[in-house]
């Protein structure tokens, strides 16, 4: 047999989360528990189709849903939109010159669309510094385009808490001009934030560094129930400080746009003249990587953020979302000091978001998976809002069982 084309490419193991997922999906025991993949589900532990989104849809579907191309940067109402979701409806008039906005195939491609643009302006490539722990494709998306990634602590695993002290040596440390990934709110996977003091520390440090500050911005609304108080950091590093980052925003979680893979890049330059010539760049990068980005998603996305009924509504929604993972934390909480379980648990109510991080220890989450058939993280990160009243003293009675 010939020697085949693709003869030096080595087997990757499956990505972890999704394999975890198909895992659970073939688990035929009745009482299985999906707490890895971080998708919203309701009460009953179903997908929740929200209901703004639907009448989105039947507003769209009534105007008659046209399947033309978009632009190359992505549909004009949807990004301009955003960027004033980004940095608010008083401080957009102001800005709007300096900002560019490309929409992208969720947070990943707004991700990978700055990773581009940065390749381009700056060919020796400066260092990307990420938090550890992470979401794992922020190291992904910078190394397959030849970033050095340089991770720093982020977590306490002792404490349960965000590691500030670590956090400011890090950045201290750092080279001037490097990148700096930051997770805007709902840090993934820990769940543990930056205070507002906390930022404006941060943002001190950043500026007089001359680091540049990306905001994965995967959760805004979604974490607190509040838009405003999510973008807190953006806000104040933009309009407050003036300074010059990006924005990757995803509308998967918080508008439940998972399969739309729907999202925009927002960047805030230093001039209008800087803000054209970023643009340009940004459209020939898309051109060239996916011609134009899909419609439908988008033209949902901004029915909503365009309609001051819908946004009403959509604000409803996410109070409804960010509630009830908060009262999942809570009843996780309780139950397992109800169980006794070993050790303390303040840190599960503590955390804020989507993702919680348990401190379980890789044998005690693989005991819960074959024993229990309760499914998540190899480092016991969980998805809160696959809790629900049916499951969550199951999972504590569980956790309290393997702890024993």
């Amino acid at each position: 047999m010939a020697a085949s084309f693709f003869g030096t490419a080595a087997r990757i193991p499956p990505d972890a989360i999704f394999a975890l997922t198909a895992a659970y999906l073939g688990d035929e025991s009745s009482n299985k528990v999906n707490l890895g993949q971080g998708a919203y589900r309701d009460e009953h532990g179903k997908p929740w189709v929200l209901p703004t989104v639907a009448k989105a849809r039947q507003e769209m579907e009534k105007e008659g849903v046209l399947h033309e191309y978009l632009p190359i940067s992505g549909l004009k109402e949807f990004r301009d939109a955003t960027a004033k979701l980004v940095v608010g409806s008083e401080a957009y008039g102001g800005k709007a010159e300096k900002l560019v906005t490309c929409q992208s195939i969720s947070g990943t491609g707004s991700l990978h669309a700055i990773a581009q643009l940065i390749a381009r302006c700056h060919p020796q490539k400066p260092k990307v510094l990420i938090p550890e722990p992470t979401w794992s494709n922020h190291f992904q998306v910078f190394g397959s385009l030849g970033f050095v990634c340089q991770g720093f602590r982020y977590y306490d695993s002792e404490s349960k808490t965000l590691d500030m002290q670590s956090y400011i040596q890090a950045l201290k440390s750092a080279e001037e001009g490097s990148v700096l990934i930051l997770h805007t709110c709902a840090h993934n996977p820990t769940g543990c934030d930056p205070s507002e003091e906390d930022w404006h520390h941060l943002a001190q440090i950043i500026r007089d560094k001359r680091l540049f500050p990306i905001f994965d911005s995967a959760y805004l609304g979604f974490n607190s129930g509040s838009i405003d108080k999510d973008a807190f950091a953006i806000r104040y590093f933009i309009n407050e400080l003036n300074l010059e980052a990006a924005v990757c925003i995803s509308y998967a979680k918080n508008m439940g746009l998972y399969g739309e893979r729907v999202g925009c890049l927002v960047v805030h330059t230093s001039s209008a003249e800087v803000a054209a010539n970023t643009a340009s760049n940004l459209e020939q990068l898309q051109r060239s990587e996916i011609s134009n980005p899909p419609a439908y998603g988008a033209k949902i996305a901004s029915t909503i953020l365009n309609s001051p009924e819908l946004r009403k509504s959509w604000d409803q929604d996410l109070v409804t979302m960010s509630s009830r993972i908060k009262e999942m934390r809570q009843a996780l909480y309780d139950n397992l000091i109800k169980q006794d379980a070993p050790g303390t648990w303040d840190h599960v109510t503590r955390q804020s978001g989507m993702f919680g991080f348990l401190g379980l220890s890789p044998s005690v989450v693989q005991e819960l998976k074959e024993k229990h058939h309760i499914y998540m993280s190899e480092n016991s990160r969980i998805s809160v809002a696959g809790l629900n009243d049916s499951n969550v003293a199951y999972v504590a009675e569980a956790i309290a069982k393997c702890l024993q």
